[in-house]
């Protein structure tokens, strides 16, 4: 928790810039019945029942210091489809970087093995050197600051019913481009400070 809470800390560097990463499965769904849209002294009316479509994945990554932020959508989440989305971040987003430092949970498909099942040795170490991989805490991806990004993107975006991955594909890339262009920064305020007192209860007690 501590390592996570120093990175936080350090200044905006574009040479090394600090990435939180983080995914969420999503389900697709259909309207069942048609919408009564809104009128003068009415709100728009959606039936309570709906049709399951599948499920999907969202990828983010999310640059704080920087307001930006990277989101792709894919039908599944397996081993290969982050292996593909780190480089896509390496070699799309920061090309020119010789140090990305990835803040992520661990998740047992965040690991450098998925890289080398996924490329070829030298490739994977590529990747790998182009990396500072930092993991949150077993019960801590709360100190992740790409799952508030997720929280923004599912209640301004994913707060509706999408019943196909192009569609959801589509108004993902539209918040995307809004928020970027807004240029949206997470304040981050909890310190190492901070969580010596309060979560003292973690921390082991020594005597004399």
């Amino acid at each position: 928790m501590e390592k996570v809470l120093e990175i936080y800390k350090r200044p905006y560097r574009q040479s090394n810039p600090v990435v939180c990463m983080d995914e969420s499965p999503r389900q697709l769904i259909k309207e069942t019945r048609s919408i009564i849209p809104m009128k003068p002294g009415t709100e728009k009316r959606i039936d309570y029942e709906y049709e399951r479509c599948g499920v999907c994945n969202v990828f983010l990554a999310s640059e704080p210091l920087a307001g930006k932020r990277i989101i792709e959508i894919r039908v599944r989440k397996t081993r290969r489809d982050w292996a593909e989305f780190i480089k896509k971040i390496a070699d799309e987003i920061y090309p020119n970087v010789k140090k990305i430092t990835l803040v992520m949970d661990n998740l047992k498909t965040h690991t450098t093995g998925a890289l080398y099942e996924r490329y070829s040795p030298v490739e994977a170490k590529r990747l790998c050197n182009k990396f500072e991989f930092v993991y949150t805490p077993k019960h801590g991806s709360w100190l992740n600051m790409a799952e508030i990004e997720l929280r923004v993107l599912s209640g301004q975006c994913l707060n509706r019913r999408l019943d196909t991955i192009e569609e959801m594909k589509k108004e993902v890339k539209a918040w995307e481009k809004q928020r970027n262009n807004k240029n949206s920064k997470i304040s981050w305020h909890f310190t190492t400070k901070d969580a010596r007192i309060k979560l003292k209860k973690l921390y082991p007690s020594y005597y004399e």
